[in-house]
């Protein structure tokens, strides 16, 4: 949420006739933020599904390549999920 309400500030910062030299900088300084906040996240993501893993396969080692299997399909969905948002931001930084 707070991605959506800084790129909100740059678009409405944009439209305001006093403010059309920041324009670009504000546009800049969301997509920067929005795209560390979609790296960080994913990276918060992919570690906790690593650490689930991990116990899993050590409670169950008889499961382990069910187990291995499922945890690499959602990292991977995870990874995506994380370069769709550091796109996006590129994309918005591109229009200012």
């Amino acid at each position: 949420m707070t991605v959506l309400a800084l790129l909100q500030g740059a678009a409405e910062a944009a439209a305001s006739p006093y403010n059309q030299q920041y324009a670009r900088a504000w546009g800049m300084l969301g997509a920067g933020i929005g795209a560390g906040i979609a790296a960080v996240g994913s990276g918060i993501g992919i570690g906790l599904i690593g650490r689930g893993v991990a116990e899993a396969m050590a409670r169950q080692p008889e499961m382990s390549g069910q187990i291995q299997t499922g945890g690499l399909i959602l990292a991977a969905l995870i990874e995506g999920v994380a370069l769709f948002g550091v796109v996006i931001a590129f994309l918005i930084q591109n229009k200012f």
